[in-house]
């Protein structure tokens, strides 16, 4: 299936509404896509989501924890976002750790 970003203007916020497969490639999109917004009012809508890999899933977990809101999020999702920020903070040095950095920044865990 094919990946898409549609984006579009709400008084409140800039959403990017994400469909398909998900992998390392279009989370490498996303954030340049992300890295452009200058307001910072984001949301992304992942309601049309079929299949993320754990690029993927570090990459959500980083831009949430930099504040940008995630709706229609599958449970799964959800579930594994959560346990990859369990994980970092266990195991990697703070400097690292989801959310340290701003959102242009979610890159270190784009590379595993």
């Amino acid at each position: 299936m094919t990946y898409r970003i549609h984006r579009w203007v709400t008084p409140d916020t800039v959403v990017f509404a994400l469909s398909g497969d998900m992998d390392i490639e279009h989370a490498t999109r996303l954030r340049e896509s992300l890295a452009n917004e200058a307001n910072g009012h984001v949301t992304l809508d992942l309601k049309d989501v079929t299949l993320v890999d754990r690029a993927a899933v570090r990459f959500l977990a980083g831009v949430e924890a930099a504040v940008i809101r995630i709706v229609n999020c599958p449970e799964y999702v959800r579930s594994w976002m959560a346990a990859e920020r369990d994980w970092q903070q266990k195991h990697e040095p703070d400097n690292l750790r989801i959310g340290r950095d701003p959102v242009a920044k979610h890159v270190a865990f784009l590379d595993d």
